[in-house]
Order: C-alpha cells, then structure tokens, then sequence
C-alpha cells in the first residue's frame, strides 16, 4: 500500500485542493492519501473559516484517506516550523512513502538548491539575516536577500517571491533535517495564486479568494467540490463559523487582562506589547489592532501569530520546548476504509503515540512516555494547549450550538467511504 503524505490547511478545502490531492496520488502512484491538517489555528496567524472536524469531513469527502492534526505550535508558526511539524508528523506516524507539495516552480531542482543551501550554511545565513534585521529588514526579505546573494541570484529571488516555492523550499529542509525517509515531490500549483480573490484557470480559485466571497455574500459553486460544499454550506447556514468581531473582542479582553504578562507570551518581542497595548486602547476592530501594530521590521503574517499566542496563552517558555522537541503526539480527526487499513499496517512503525480515543489519552501518554518523565511532560504541555485552543475556538463561532466546549473529548472521528 503506498502512500503520499500532504501538508495542508484545507480553509476551506477547495478545486484547488483537489488537484493536488489528485496529482499527488498519481504522480506519486499512491493507494493512499494522508493530510498532515492545522487544526483551529493557522500557519498565516488566523482563526479556520470552520471547525477542524468539519474540514476533515470535507477532505475526506473529496478522498483524502487519513487526516491527522498538525499539532500547536507547528501550526501557527512561520514557515520553517510548520513544515518541520508537517514532516515530523508524517514520519512519526509511519507507513507514509512520499509528501507531494504543490509550488509555482513546479520542479524540485531550483527548490532543492535553495534548500541544501539553507541547510548546510544555516549558522552563516543566520548571522547575516540577524544584521539585516537589525537594519530594519523585515525576516522575509532579509533570508530572501542573503540566499539570493549566495547563490548569485540565479532566479533566487524569484523563487522565494512565491508563498508555495517558500514552503515547499522548508519540507526539503525539513526532511533532511529530521532525517526522515520520505521522499519528496512538487507539482505546479495552478488557478489563483495564494493571495488573489479572483477564480483563476480551471475554476480555482485561492481558499483566501473563497472566504472574501463568503463575507461578501457572493455564491462558491463551483469554486468547491460539490460533496465538501455540501457539508460546509449545512455549517455556514446555521452559524458555525468564525466571528472576526468576537475574535476582536476576545483579544482586547487578553490584552488588557494583564498587560505585565504580554511580554512573557509567545512571539511578543523587543518591546512591542508596549505598541500594541497603546494601538489596542485606540482600535475599532481587528484590522485596526493589526495594521496600528505592524513595524518595518514586522511582517503582518508575524503580528497575527503573536496575536494568536496571546489569545491561546502560549508562553515563550513552552513554545520553545515543544519546537525544540517535536510533536509528542498525534491526533486522529478522520478516517476512510483504506486508511484503516494504513493505520493498522504501520502501527509498528510509530514512534509516538496516535491519540483516537480522548478519554484515555491521559493514561496512553502515562503508559508510552512513563510518569514525570520530560518527554511525558511536553506530551502534557501540547495536550493542554490543543484543548485550549478547541475550548476557546467555540467562543470565536458566530453561532455557538451549545454542548460541551470541551469537544476534543466527545467529538467521534470522523469516517470517510473509499
């Protein structure tokens, strides 16, 4: 049974997403898919458009066959810790043989080249990122500059222009990196490009695309496939999606708690809760707290993850032990037939625990990692912030339907039919 793993967000999950899951199932001649997923936090900074188990209902729909969630704070870090995660995940959980990723290059060659650069000069790269930065370069620009440099730009600067070549450049060195024996596969991403609203070739057009139409009221058929539209259509047409006013109001709430702690949370540096203490007491809404708050050195994409640090809690202290560690455990959020299959072939083949049943994932941790030891703590620290993260999710909804918050617990997993 071979499988290809993908790396994904799915918010929400669209033609686009389809393609690459289609594409990487045959170029890497694969039986299975399995997709790495953020859960209610995003890479970018953002609470998902809908809950985690609705957009595992709509990959399995289209015929991904295993979803697992990428764990906090993989999935809200920028991009070389999310892929990191992502691979990580994928070869923790074993039985996976290739991770397709999709990139504007549309070729690995250009993409490995950057990568191998990264990894075998990381120290001297970082020295010269650190003094770029320091001259008010934002991070971005300033690796984008430094890379481009040291490979005599040779359409270096190009390539990291595109948001997938970026990504796609980090699963390369992630995977050599981890060690892991994936092996790697690009294809072109087409339609829209990852920030455009308008539907590009195809019918594709970008998930960002797709929820501007949705706040605007305007109509997604045919931007969705038509078993994933379904299912989150039931969800849009009873409120269960996120609330930007309620997210606003919950960060100034966090903000003014306590403000002596901001400098303590996770991403909140060189003095900028000051800043965005004095932009909060002004702002009228989300924008306003992002645009008022965001410096040269700054990057909107790293305000909004601080913004999600503060609002979950995330210490400093705990994000860089779990970072440091790596994922403790995995959580099952859906499953088809054949990815039941996958699941009991390479259950020799994990090397951490892959939590389905919440009631007992105390006592799994306990008996896996053994009592008090450090790996059973950062197991502790990422279940705690995991079921935060749902508990505090269900405030941001539109609609709230009522039940217990605490859904990690009694939500099922979700089934899919291939």
């Amino acid at each position: 049974m071979r499988t290809v793993g993908l790396i994904t967000e799915y918010n929400p999950f669209h033609n686009g997403h389809l393609h690459h899951l289609q594409q990487s199932l045959k170029v890497a001649d694969a039986d299975v898919a399995v997709a790495v997923m953020s859960g209610h936090f995003l890479q970018r900074g953002e609470p998902a458009l809908v809950d985690k188990w609705l957009r595992t209902e709509m990959a399995l729909a289209a015929g991904v066959d295993v979803v697992i969630e990428l764990p906090l704070p993989w999935a809200c870090s920028s991009a070389p810790d999310f892929a990191r995660g992502g691979v990580q995940a994928l070869t923790a959980l074993g039985g996976v043989d290739v991770l397709c990723f999709g990139s504007e290059a549309g070729e690995l060659t250009p993409l490995q080249r950057c990568a191998e650069v990264l990894f075998q000069q990381a120290a001297e790269i970082g020295k010269q990122t650190a003094a770029l930065l320091r001259d008010g370069i934002n991070y971005p620009q300033a690796r984008a500059k430094v890379l481009a440099e040291r490979l005599a730009d040779d359409g270096v600067s190009e390539t990291l222009a595109s948001p997938n070549n970026i990504l796609g450049i980090e699963y390369l060195k992630a995977l050599r990196l981890t060690g892991s024996n994936i092996r790697p596969l690009t294809i072109q991403r087409v339609g829209a490009g990852f920030h455009q609203t308008t539907v590009g070739q195809g019918g594709i057009a970008s998930a960002t695309g797709i929820r501007k139409m949705l706040a605007e009221g305007q109509p997604i058929n045919g931007l969705i496939p038509p078993p994933a539209l379904a299912a989150l259509q039931a969800a849009l047409s009873t409120g269960q999606k996120f609330s930007v006013e309620r997210y606003f109001a919950l960060l100034l709430g966090q903000i003014f708690r306590d403000p002596k702690e901001l400098s303590t949370c996770w991403l909140v540096d060189s003095g900028i809760e000051n800043r965005l203490l004095a932009v909060a007491e002004q702002a009228n809404d989300l924008e306003g707290l992002i645009s008022g708050t965001k410096s040269r050195q700054l990057t909107r994409t790293r305000i909004q993850r601080m913004l999600v640090a503060i609002l979950l809690g995330i210490r400093k202290s705990a994000a860089a032990s779990l970072l440091a560690a790596g994922p403790r455990y995995l959580h099952l959020l859906g499953v088809s037939e054949k990815g039941q299959q996958l699941l009991a072939a390479s259950r020799k083949q994990r090397s951490i625990p892959l939590v389905q049943n919440f009631s007992r994932v105390n006592s799994s941790l306990k008996r896996f990692y053994g009592v008090d030891s450090n790996r059973h703590n950062l197991a502790l620290q990422q279940l705690d912030l995991e079921l935060r993260a749902t508990k505090l999710y269900t405030l941001l909804l539109k609609n709230w339907p009522g039940g217990k918050r605490n859904r990690d617990f009694y939500e099922e997993i979700k089934k899919g039919s291939s």
